[in-house]
């Protein structure tokens, strides 16, 4: 089991940067490749980027190529989500998910998700 917690999310004005992290507990993080999806209001939840067990391959939607860099620390248990240059349409809660297969990029392929975590860019 994993249990999973996002953090720094909040309020960011249009070009500006965040910096999500998401806490892993459990001893078999390193089994699990990470990903972030988002969920704007109204729209269905969106897969953002993924990062495999080993940190050597990650995969972005298009939209958030170039501007946001997924990361993993195995010594501290936690995926990070850069995000520069973000934009009003960036604005969702952003969730942080386990996932036992290699690069998983639908929700449905994710075991274990946290409670999300508020991003709002404003124009």
């Amino acid at each position: 089991q994993v249990q999973l917690v996002e953090s720094g999310g909040g309020l960011v004005q249009a070009g500006g940067s965040l910096r999500l992290s998401c806490a892993a507990a459990g001893r078999t993080f390193s089994s699990y490749a990470m990903g972030w999806f988002r969920q704007a209001p109204g729209k269905e939840r969106e897969f953002v980027a993924v990062i495999t067990r080993n940190g050597g391959t990650t995969s972005y939607v298009d939209s958030v190529k170039g501007r946001f860099t997924i990361s993993r620390d195995h010594a501290k248990n936690m995926v990070y989500l850069r995000m520069n240059s973000l934009k009003p349409e960036d604005t969702a809660v952003y969730y942080c998910a386990a996932s036992g297969q290699w690069l998983p990029s639908k929700d449905r392929m994710y075991d274990y998700w946290g409670q999300g975590t508020q991003v709002t860019v404003s124009s």
